[in-house]
């Protein structure tokens, strides 16, 4: 058995100014829950470190919802697990590519109306403070 544990979460949180001056609009995330294109679930935005896998991608009214699989299996995803279990680690973030954009020149803002997702992080300190885990839930797969 594969040792995966699944989480739910915000990678994204629409309408509201990140710590970067960026604002992320409703609609950002079309193509890429339309796709189905896998996305990885990397630690920390290394590439060289996924831990897993996203499963389902959604936008709701609050922002692009996520749901999971950490492979505890791998070094890096065990302690993923671990610091997810303890809550010593609730933080999501996004790797994005820009493809439309404009200014909100009232709030000092960029919204970001368009975006090529490339990834999804567990992360330490998230670009938007309200992008987090929300739920865990332990659960083991057969191995192939």
């Amino acid at each position: 058995m594969t040792n995966v544990t699944r989480l739910a979460g915000y990678a994204s949180v629409f309408g509201v100014p990140d710590n970067g001056g960026d604002v992320v609009i409703a609609g950002a995330f079309t193509r890429a829950v339309a796709s189905g294109t896998p996305i990885p679930l990397l630690w920390q935005h290394e590439a060289n470190e996924p831990i897993g896998y996203i499963e389902k991608l959604s936008e709701d009214a609050r922002g692009l919802r996520v749901i999971a699989s950490v492979v505890g299996d791998s070094v890096r995803g065990g302690d993923a697990v671990a610091l997810l279990r303890a809550g010593a680690l609730t933080g999501l973030s996004f790797g994005y590519r820009v493809r439309a954009s404009r200014p909100d020149r009232v709030r000092g803002v960029r919204e970001l109306t368009d975006l090529d997702l490339l990834e999804v992080s567990l992360v330490t300190f998230p670009m938007q403070p309200l992008a987090r885990v929300v739920a865990l839930a332990a659960a083991s797969q057969p191995t192939s």
